[in-house]
């Protein structure tokens, strides 16, 4: 499968079942963690069961998948993922932006470089009308990228979450950029 994207610095492809042990270290990053279970360790079987299978889904809309393998362009290092799906299988109105990155990428833009490329394509080319983007209210760093990849702040809200987590009792905000946003001249 050819690669879904390419940036300057960023190569986003199609994840494979050689991708376990990246998915298992990034997974087992407390820190990259934090903000999804509290920083708690991911299980080999998890990754193999639950989040691989999550990860090779295609949509039938686009005949794609929605999430993606980040790699640095040049050294073909794995800094983590992107997730670009639609929130409805079958139409591609909808989307959510997600990204989740190793450490050592943190801070040099590329969780922005990856969101603009993905909103850019799916404005221009896979017929999305809205993209929205959620995080923890405490999550500075998320809420920052979304900010910086055209994003605007919706609404605050409380999540279902099963197990409460540091800073879930702030809740949740959502961010969302439609179409006729992105088109306006800037």
């Amino acid at each position: 499968m050819p690669n879904f994207l390419e940036t300057d610095r960023l190569v986003l492809r199609a994840f494979t079942a050689a991708d376990i042990d990246h998915l298992l270290a990034l997974d087992n990053d407390p820190e990259v963690m934090r903000f999804i279970n509290g920083g708690r360790p991911t299980s080999r079987e998890s990754i193999e069961t639950r989040t691989l299978p999550r990860l090779l889904h295609d949509y039938p809309c686009w005949e794609t998948r929605g999430y993606w393998a980040a790699q640095e362009r040049i050294t073909g290092t794995f800094l983590g993922w992107f997730e670009f799906r639609p929130l409805e299988e079958h139409s591609p109105a909808v989307v959510e932006l997600g990204y989740r990155l190793n450490q050592v990428a943190w801070g040099r833009g590329y969780a922005t470089e990856g969101s603009r490329a993905l909103v850019h394509k799916g404005f221009a080319e896979l017929g999305v009308e809205r993209v929205t983007a959620n995080t923890m209210a405490v999550n500075a760093r998320s809420r920052r990228v979304m900010e910086k990849s055209g994003l605007s702040f919706v609404r605050n809200f409380t999540g279902d979450w099963s197990e409460a987590i540091e800073g879930s009792e702030h809740g949740e905000v959502e961010y969302e950029l439609t179409r006729t946003e992105w088109e306006q001249p800037r």
